[in-house]
């Protein structure tokens, strides 16, 4: 099941810059975060934007939840 779902994520150069997207559409993995982190729910979601379904919102979490999965994290300050 969870190679299903994070299969749809998909990372394209000349899509959305090469953001992670769902399903090669123009749905960046960011943007689906910022709307659940905002409250939205994912019927809402899927409501909103008729082209993505409830596995979609589901693999942006997955995604991002391997992304964290790291073993330091290192604080960068910029000059």
């Amino acid at each position: 099941m969870e190679n299903n779902l994070i299969n749809r994520i998909t990372i394209n150069p000349d899509i959305c810059f090469g953001k992670p997207t769902v399903r090669n559409m123009r749905y960046p993995v960011e943007m689906i975060l910022d709307l659940l982190g905002a409250g939205m729910s994912i019927s809402e979601i899927v409501d909103d934007y008729p082209g993505l379904e409830e596995d979609d919102i589901k693999a942006c979490l997955l995604f991002a939840s391997k992304l964290i999965q790291v073993t330091s994290i290192s604080k960068v300050i910029a000059a």
